[in-house]
């Protein structure tokens, strides 16, 4: 009698690894997709739908398939009524709007980014390893955007900043020039975040810094105020989280490296200097851009004193935004270089998305939406506090850093442009971090935070 001896187990193949994780192709698309290039023009416009919003839909396609298959998380009714609430609110604005059918593109918009995509990545991500590849395309995409925005820099082909070709836009071109810093920003916080985690590695901690450090210089060369201050905040609180000597460690490493590259190579110094000075230039001599944005917030809230409830409907905001301005507006702003012509971009819109939902929306739009945010801010960071496991902990970090620079950054600038899909990635991570899990849809057990 012959007894077969077993040979050696070995690792799943790639193969196997696709037929597992296939349905984080999409997600991994909608990030990574914001690689490519994008035409010179109006980034900002209306009625484009770029690779990465084509592939947010085919995410939400693949949701629905995989619900029906009883292959997803599922969720308590505390977690629905989250993630369904901003549909009531956006239901409520269209209807009520002046112009329903005006208001429908601003629906469908705000319930891909807010609804839909959140949703997608909360019942898709089953386990920490899914949650780790989609942040880990973050870190990707802000390097590889950060580079091109270096190189602008080096080269004077970048958007036009103070007379010189030199601000860093990666490939959003000067129609978006809050785009390369928003993405940059984002795995910025992701690397610092799994570089301070207490579960990985020491190789992915070493190689998340040093990500981490490389991805200041672009978001430096930015000149973007308002996500300095968002990525200062975020930061800030990861590494609190993540403990107080480490915090330090941290700190000593960037004021080191600002010295280096501000002072000693001087990267910008003045330039820069310049830009932070400006943030506090609220009443003494503030330069045109803070004047049009204070007058813009003003035309907001004076939009919401009109209609409090519901506000003037979605889309009305420019439509309205002369009746409600001073004469300090100007006409629009400046835009030139990377590769376009002079164009005077319009105002569309008052770059913070409070008073935006506010005046658009009324008080029920802002209670859905930042009702929703401020629940999921406060049960992640619950959770993250009374998280045992560290090999999740770094999940915990990632979600609410990203989701503290969203909501930061938030109070100085709003949705638009490519980059905005990846606003819906980023609350449904920070979801499926907050709410909790029962499982599968199907009864099976589900590998996520809740269920460790």
């Amino acid at each position: 009698m012959t007894l077969a001896v077993p040979g050696p187990v070995r690792p799943p193949g790639a193969a196997a690894a696709l037929r597992r994780h296939w349905p984080l192709l999409p997600l991994a698309a909608t990030v990574l997709f914001l690689l490519a290039p994008l035409p010179a023009g109006d980034a900002t416009a209306s009625g484009k739908v770029g690779p990465a919003d084509a592939a947010s839909l085919l995410l939400a396609l693949v949701c629905a398939v995989q619900a029906l298959r009883g292959r997803v998380r599922r969720l308590d009714p505390l977690g629905v009524l989250v993630l369904g609430a901003p549909g009531i609110g956006l239901a409520v604005a269209t209807m009520t709007a002046g112009d329903p059918y005006a208001a429908l593109p601003g629906f469908v918009r705000y319930l891909q980014v807010f609804v839909l995509v959140p949703a997608a990545v909360v019942l898709l991500v089953r386990d920490a390893l899914e949650f780790r590849l989609a942040a880990g395309c973050f870190v990707v995409l802000g390097l590889v955007q950060g580079a091109v925005g270096v190189v602008q820099y080096a080269t004077h082909t970048g958007a036009s900043y103070q007379g010189e070709d030199i601000r860093a836009v990666g490939t959003f071109g000067p129609g978006d020039v809050m785009g390369m810093a928003t993405v940059v920003a984002y795995g910025l916080i992701v690397a610092t975040a799994a570089a301070l985690a207490p579960g990985l590695s020491a190789k992915v901690r070493r190689t998340a810094g040093g990500c981490a450090l490389v991805l200041v210089v672009p978001l430096v060369l930015s000149f973007s105020r308002g996500a300095w201050i968002a990525t200062a905040a975020a930061a800030l609180l990861v590494m609190c989280l993540a403990g107080i000597r480490r915090a330090l460690a941290v700190l000593l490493a960037l004021t080191a490296l600002g010295v280096v590259l501000v002072g000693g190579l001087g990267l910008g110094s003045e330039m820069v200097a310049e830009r932070l000075n400006s943030i506090t230039q609220v009443s003494s001599a503030p330069d045109q851009s803070v004047t049009d944005r204070y007058t813009m917030w003003a035309a907001a809230e004076s939009m919401w004193r009109e209609r409090p409830a519901v506000g003037v409907g979605l889309k009305g905001f420019p439509a309205q935004r002369d009746g409600h301005s001073s004469l300090g507006l100007s006409s629009g702003s400046d835009t030139a270089g990377a590769g376009q012509a002079f164009v005077k971009q319009p105002l569309l819109s008052p770059h913070n998305m409070y008073l935006l939902v506010l005046g658009e929306q009324g008080l029920v739009g802002l209670l859905a939406l930042a009702g929703g945010w401020a629940a999921l801010l406060v049960a992640g960071l619950r959770r993250y506090a009374a998280a045992r496991d560290r090999a999740l902990r770094d999940c915990g970090l990632i979600a609410t850093g990203l989701f503290v620079w969203q909501l930061t950054d938030f109070l100085y600038a709003d949705i638009g442009g490519p980059s905005t899909v990846l606003t819906g990635v980023i609350i449904g991570l920070a979801a499926w971090w907050a709410l909790p899990s029962t499982g599968l849809a199907g009864g099976r057990p589900a590998d996520g935070p809740a269920a460790r």
